[in-house]
């Protein structure tokens, strides 16, 4: 954690991300886009202090409550309805997506492959953080959210495992196309296992109280043990985390959490969740004050443009292939889904967390910031006016 990240410093951030949630629900704004601009005023005064976006503060602090809470809250049995549409997005729909990216990124972009397929990769992946929370404070419900909650999750975990792979191009031996697919293998089934054994223990450990707080304790140990494990064992945290928080929200049968101890944990992941959603996006906004996109206006024009491009690209064909099934989705459905498509949090700790060696990287790190602008401002003020025209909400707001 940055050294001038301080407990005061903190508490001063949640008073402003209050304020903020306070005079955005009042203007009828999505809060993330409140609190981006929010950081972005906030650097340009003199008398605060630096405070530095790190992958050590997204994925250690910050990252773990957000993946547990939402998949807390997901339902399987639901979820299971829809899974094979859900799987293909967030799995051929993200590598259609990076493809896209990463072949504009080197043929326009003039980026080496190496540097255009890691920006692809960290950028294909939809950010949970940022489109949970835009469709819930849209108040959308029911199968639409259902699929965007999912593949938002789902597509975290194989942008993560797929961004691990692509690092060990940079700084390992050469790979064959038989040694990528056994890495692909060996990282997501090690982070289904990491999140499995944490998730299970402490599930065992859960029924065997009825002390809320203890197990509230618990979900807190699931949700940060299993992604420290996973990324100790160089695996992916994101899908280790996203395993054990299903697995809290849905297996019953290692152990079951009591009433009142439900009720309880899903209050504190509701404030555990709002507090580092507030951190990450007033840091967004703070990093992205510091961003100067003048001399790089063009390129990052270029990779918001590919990033758009590669997202319809995944959507509409997935789409298209189950058509004629019943997991058809009707054409208002996957043009929310395209435009749903918001980047955030996910991304630019993937871009943080290159290594100082890594070919372009600062060139990567500011097209990720450029991305995720975009998606905040652009996509992020459209979203409710897009969902309001196609139906699916009330023409009036609240």
């Amino acid at each position: 954690m940055p050294s001038d990240f301080s407990v005061e410093t903190a508490a001063l951030l949640l008073l402003i991300a209050a304020v903020v949630a306070m005079l955005t629900r009042r203007l009828h704004l999505p809060y993330s886009i409140g609190l981006v601009a929010a950081g972005i005023v906030l650097a340009l005064l003199p008398f605060l202090p630096r405070i530095d976006l790190t992958k050590q503060l997204l994925f250690t602090v910050l990252l773990p409550p957000l993946i547990f809470e939402a998949a807390f809250y997901l339902d399987w049995n639901q979820l299971r309805l829809d899974f094979p549409l859900i799987f293909t997005l967030a799995t051929a729909g993200v590598v259609l997506s990076a493809g896209v990216t990463t072949i504009g990124m080197h043929y326009f972009g003039h980026w080496q492959w190496l540097s255009a397929l890691i920006f692809g990769v960290l950028i294909a992946a939809t950010d949970p953080v940022s489109v949970i929370a835009t469709f819930k404070e849209a108040h959308v419900h029911g199968r639409l959210l259902m699929l965007v909650e999912g593949e938002s999750l789902l597509n975290d975990g194989t942008a993560a495992v797929a961004f691990a792979v692509a690092l060990e191009l940079v700084s390992g031996p050469r790979l064959t196309a038989l040694d990528v697919t056994m890495k692909l293998l060996v990282s997501v089934a090690g982070s289904l296992v990491c999140g499995a054994l944490v998730g299970a223990a402490a599930l065992l450990l859960t029924g065997r109280t009825e002390d809320h707080l203890v197990e509230i304790t618990f979900t807190t140990v699931a949700a940060y043990g299993s992604f420290l494990l996973a990324e100790h064992l160089h695996l992916s945290g994101v899908l280790a985390t996203l395993t054990a928080g299903l697995m809290f929200g849905n297996v019953s049968a290692l152990g079951s959490i009591s009433e009142r101890g439900r009720e309880a944990a899903q209050e504190f992941w509701q404030y555990a969740a709002f507090v580092a959603n507030s951190l990450v996006f007033l840091l967004i906004g703070m990093r992205e004050a510091r961003q100067d996109f003048r001399a790089v206006w063009l390129l990052a024009l270029l990779a918001v443009v590919l990033v758009t491009l590669g997202r319809a690209v995944a959507v509409y064909p997935c789409c298209a292939l189950f058509s004629r099934s019943s997991l058809r989705v009707s054409a208002r459905h996957r043009h929310i889904l395209f435009w749903g498509g918001l980047r955030g949090a996910l991304a630019l700790a993937l871009a943080l967390a290159l290594p100082p060696g890594t070919p372009d990287r600062e060139g990567i790190v500011t097209m990720s910031f450029a991305v995720v602008a975009f998606s905040v401002f652009v996509q992020g003020l459209t979203m409710t006016p897009l969902l309001r025209a196609l139906g699916e909400i009330p023409k009036s707001p609240g």
